[in-house]
C-alpha cells in the first residue's frame, strides 16, 4: 500500500528535496499558496485534509532569520501558531506528525553536542518562534516526531554553499566566521531520515520511543570557515581558481539576529530510536557542489 505524506511547502530545500528523493511505495503531495498558506493559520487544516494523508510533515517556515527581528508577530504565526493547526488536523485525522525544527532554540552556550531534554533558550525571534512550534505541535498530538536539525543546504533555494560559490566568482579571498560550531547538513539527507522516520510512525502506531523530540545533523562538526575551505577546496578540484578563506569572529560579522556559538547536536537518540544515522559532513557536501558547479556550468554555456 502507498505510504502518503502531506508535506507543507513547494519550493523549500528539504520539500524539493524529498519530491526529488521519494522512494517506491511513497507519495508526497506538497502543499503550497493559496490552498495552504502558513501566514494564514486557518488555511492549514482544510488543505491538509483534503490531501487524506497518512503522515503530515510540516516543512514549510519562515526562515529569514535576520528579517524575523523586525517581523516577529509573522515568524511566529507561520511557525508557532500554523504548526499547532497542522498538528491539530493531524490529531483530528488520526495519524502522525513530523514538524521540522531548528538548533536556534538554544542559546549555544554549552561546551558540548545539545541533547533533547537539554534546555531551550532562543536568543533570536526566529528561534523562538521555531520553539513555539515545537510546543504546539506537543500540545496538539503526542503522536508525533519533531526532528531539530541544522546548517541546512542542498542544490535548492538559497544557503550557505550556494552563496560561497557566488562570491568565488569574483573573490579570491572571502571572510568567513571561525566562532561558530555545528554541522553542515543536506536536506538531501534530511529527506531520506524523514523517509524512515515516516514509515516507522505509521509502521509502529504505539511505540511511545518513536515519538518525542529527536536531534537530526550530519555526523561530525565543523566552523563555518570549515565550511566554506571543503567547498573551496571542491571548486578547486573541477578547475575554479583558488579562493582562500579568512577567519573571523562573529563580532566581526554583525547581524540583526544572534545565532548560537555551539549548534553541534548529539544524534544518538534518533539513531537509537529510528536506526537512521546521517552521514558525515564531508561526504554530502562534495557532491552537492560538485551538483552545483555543474549547474553553473551549463547556465553558461
Amino acid at each position: 500500500m502507498t505510504l502518503r505524506i502531506a508535506v507543507t511547502g513547494w519550493t523549500g530545500q528539504v520539500v524539493c528535496a524529498m519530491l526529488e528523493r521519494v522512494p517506491v511505495g511513497v507519495e508526497v503531495i506538497a502543499l503550497r499558496r493559496p490552498d495552504l498558506d502558513l501566514a494564514v493559520p486557518k488555511t492549514v487544516a482544510p488543505a491538509l485534509r483534503s490531501a487524506r494523508p497518512d503522515v503530515i510533515v510540516n516543512t514549510a517556515a519562515y526562515t529569514a532569520v535576520d528579517q524575523a527581528e523586525s517581523e516577529p508577530e509573522l515568524a511566529m504565526r507561520v511557525n508557532g501558531e500554523a504548526a499547532g493547526e497542522a498538528a491539530r488536523a493531524a490529531a483530528a485525522l488520526g495519524i502522525p506528525m513530523i514538524q521540522l525544527s531548528t538548533d536556534y532554540v538554544f542559546d549555544g552556550t554549552l561546551d558540548r553536542p545539545y541533547r533533547e531534554d537539554d534546555a531551550t533558550g532562543p536568543i533570536s525571534a526566529y528561534g523562538a518562534s521555531k520553539l513555539a512550534g515545537e510546543r504546539a505541535v506537543a500540545a496538539a498530538t503526542g503522536n508525533h516526531a519533531i526532528l531539530r536539525t541544522a546548517w541546512i543546504y542542498s542544490p535548492f533555494g538559497k544557503n550557505f554553499v550556494k552563496t560561497m560559490l557566488r562570491l568565488a566568482e569574483t573573490r579570491d579571498e572571502v571572510g568567513v566566521v571561525a566562532d561558530q560550531a555545528g554541522c553542515p547538513t543536506s536536506a538531501l539527507d534530511i529527506a531520506d531520515a524523514i523517509f524512515t522516520v515516516a514509515r516507522n510512525l505509521t509502521a509502529r502506531a504505539d511505540d511511545a520511543d518513536l515519538r518525542g523530540v529527536f536531534h537530526m545533523s550530519a555526523a561530525g562538526e565543523a566552523v563555518w570557515a570549515d565550511v566554506a575551505e571543503a567547498i573551496f577546496a571542491e571548486r578547486e578540484r573541477h578547475g575554479g581558481a583558488p579562493v582562500r578563506v579568512r577567519r573571523i569572529a562573529t563580532a566581526d560579522y554583525p547581524t540583526p539576529a544572534r545565532r548560537p556559538a555551539n549548534s553541534r547536536l548529539d544524534c544518538s537518540k534518533l539513531a537509537l530510536a529510528h536506526e537512521v544515522r546521517l552521514p558525515e559532513w564531508q561526504s554530502s557536501l562534495r557532491p552537492c557542489v560538485a551538483r552545483l558547479l555543474e549547474d553553473q556550468a551549463k547556465d553558461q554555456r
